[in-house]
Order: C-alpha cells, then sequence, then structure tokens
C-alpha cells in the first residue's frame, strides 16, 4: 500500500509540476521566500502560485526576470503585477471552487489563470483589445477552459455572467464602480486599488452582507490606470 501511495503521489507531482519546466526552482523559490514567506497562508493560493507559470505570461526578453518580486512591462503601456500582490489579492477574495469570479483588467491573463486553478469560471475583460486576444489565445493554449475572455471598458462589468461571488480589478481607478458593486453576489468580496494615477494607491476591499456593502483598507499599492473606452 505504501509503495502505491508514492507511486501516485509521483504521478500526481509530475502532472502538476512538469519535469521539463527550466523555472520550477524559480518559481518554488518564488512561492517559498516571496509569498509565503511573507504572510500568504491559503494552501490553495500557494499551490496555485507554484503551478501556474509566470514566465509564459511575460515577454521573451523578461523571462529571466517572471519569478521576481516585482512588476514587468507587458506592452501597450501595461504591466504584469508583482507575484506577492497577485496572491495577497487571491487570498483575501477567499477562493473555493464553487465560486465565480470577474476581473477587470486581463493583462497578460496571469491573474486569471491563478484564480482559474482553484475556482470554477473566470470572465476577464481587457481593455486593449491586442491584449485581450493575445491573453484569450495563450490561456487557450494552456488548457483553462474555464476562462473566458472579453475586450471592452470593464467599468460596466459583465451584467449577463453576474452575479460574482468574486471580483478583483487590476488597475487604479478614481471610484469603485457602481456597476461592479451591483454585481457582487451575496457573501462576494470585491477587491480593487483606488487612487490617483502615479500616486500611492490604496487596495480596498468591499464585502456585501445582508445586501449591505462593508468596506476594508487593506494595504498600499500602485498600479496601472483604470482605462475606459
Amino acid at each position: 500500500m505504501r509503495l502505491i501511495a508514492i507511486i501516485l503521489f509521483s504521478v500526481m507531482w509530475k502532472s502538476i509540476f512538469p519535469q521539463n519546466d527550466p523555472y520550477l526552482d524559480a518559481r518554488n523559490r518564488m512561492v517559498d521566500e516571496q509569498i509565503s514567506g511573507r504572510g500568504i497562508t491559503d494552501n490553495k493560493t500557494l499551490m496555485a502560485m507554484r503551478k501556474v507559470q509566470r514566465h509564459l505570461f511575460v515577454p521573451e526578453e523578461y523571462k529571466s526576470q517572471a519569478y521576481n518580486d516585482y512588476p514587468l512591462p507587458i506592452g501597450y503601456g501595461q504591466t504584469i503585477s508583482q507575484p506577492y500582490i497577485v496572491a495577497y489579492m487571491t487570498e483575501t477574495v477567499i477562493p473555493e471552487k464553487n465560486k465565480t469570479a470577474l476581473e477587470i483588467g486581463t493583462g497578460s491573463g496571469y491573474q486569471a489563470a491563478v484564480l482559474a486553478e482553484i475556482v470554477d469560471s473566470v470572465y476577464t475583460i481587457e481593455i486593449v483589445p491586442e491584449l485581450a486576444d493575445e491573453s484569450a489565445a495563450r490561456l487557450k493554449m494552456l488548457g483553462y477552459s474555464n476562462i473566458k475572455v472579453k475586450s471592452g471598458d470593464g467599468y460596466n462589468g459583465w451584467p449577463e455572467h453576474a452575479p460574482f461571488d468574486i471580483i478583483l480589478v487590476t488597475a487604479a481607478a478614481g471610484e469603485i464602480p457602481k456597476p461592479l458593486i451591483n454585481q457582487l453576489a451575496e457573501n462576494g468580496r470585491l477587491v480593487i486599488p483606488v487612487g490617483e494615477t502615479g500616486a500611492v494607491q490604496e487596495l480596498i476591499l468591499l464585502v456585501k452582507k445582508k445586501g449591505k456593502i462593508e468596506k476594508k483598507r487593506l494595504t498600499f499599492v500602485r498600479f496601472v490606470p483604470f482605462k475606459r473606452d
């Protein structure tokens, strides 16, 4: 029985972490030192961060920096968020298998992929058409059948698929869009950076309980601006 258990574990480990992945050690160090080491404890989040290959979501010239803890340019004036912030936001929304998530600001698709490793389905909106097309193709190639990508203005959310248990906004807004609040499910959690472009912003958590919104200030961050059509 012990031998069978060892074999099964080995098969599962190889399926989750392919042996031909040259960045596996760097990704595990990233999680151990930058994410778990800085206080992220949710096992689902940590496993997703270990599994999703960040180097596949950055331009070729930045692959060697993919597992360093800072944002990287992805073109069109946009960035991929630093790994710690991706993990922090993911843990904060309490992802579970039966939940549906909305992301505003797909970027290269990294945050959507991390969420999709945990939740039932992810709907993500990107205002830059080229990025939306690139991310949709990338996520499809990587086998994420539970992610739907739309090109457009994320201010109004995605009402056809509302309500959402989770809403993550990965661009800094001057104020929290009311349509997103309206599309939050009961007990749903919305995380959004709020503040002026080029300044330090606040990461805000909204929780909907019995139709009322509870607001909590989390930490200070810097995100690219929330763009509108």
